[in-house]
């Protein structure tokens, strides 16, 4: 049976307190390095730690502002399938949330002081998105998925190769957001407008420079 809007608003506050609490589980296991990797112990000193931790907690203030997206773009939409699409991704998303929370925490390090602000801008940037239309919502996903395939990559060029550990879970995420990506084009997703595009990268890197350290 199809959710009234308040229920629906109900909901993604639910999302969003679950989001930003830390309470996030995952359905599927923490990826784990490779058989012949996990049999060397990986030790990592004090330097490697913090460079990790200060990557993945980026990594998770990106899962944190997916959950916003998503839960805003099917909002949005009145297309129940578009809804069952994105209600799909994010519970994928849901995963990745989890898996950087576990290994910020194995770092001994801690999730951004800024993620209520992240969440809300996300939001509001989902909800915009998924008011134009859905091949613009789609469109939206289309994009920012290929983003941040490309700053996934360049974290696994970044993370210090003894962290097997969250380049495990780092590859995954990266393997996963570029599946969505393609679900989106496939499901009509168009090409957003360069200057558009430009935005989306600038806006990313402000938030990526900013979570680095706070």
């Amino acid at each position: 049976m199809e959710m009234s809007l308040v229920d629906r608003w109900i909901c993604g506050a639910e999302v969003a307190l679950r989001t930003l609490s830390g309470g996030s589980r995952a359905e599927r296991a923490t990826p784990l390095p490779a058989a012949a990797d996990a049999a060397v112990p990986a030790e990592l000193d004090a330097a490697d730690k913090r460079l990790s931790g200060a990557l993945m907690r980026v990594n998770h203030v990106g899962e944190v502002c997916a959950q916003a997206l998503y839960q805003a773009q099917a909002l949005a939409t009145g297309n129940p399938a578009l809804k069952a699409q994105m209600a799909r991704a994010a519970r994928e998303e849901i995963d990745h949330l989890a898996w950087t929370e576990q290994r910020l925490a194995e770092l001994g390090d801690r999730a951004s002081l800024l993620n209520p602000l992240w969440y809300g801008g996300a939001f509001l940037i989902g909800l915009a998105a998924g008011r134009l239309g859905d091949r613009v919502s789609l469109g939206f996903v289309v994009e920012t998925e290929r983003q941040v395939e490309q700053h996934l990559q360049s974290h696994l060029e970044r993370l210090p190769p003894a962290d097997r550990a969250s380049r495990a879970i780092v590859d995954q995420m990266r393997m996963d957001e570029a599946a969505h990506g393609d679900a989106a084009r496939a499901a009509g997703g168009m090409d957003l407008p360069p200057p558009v595009r430009g935005a989306m990268r600038l806006a990313a890197k402000v938030m990526t420079a900013t979570a680095h350290h706070i």
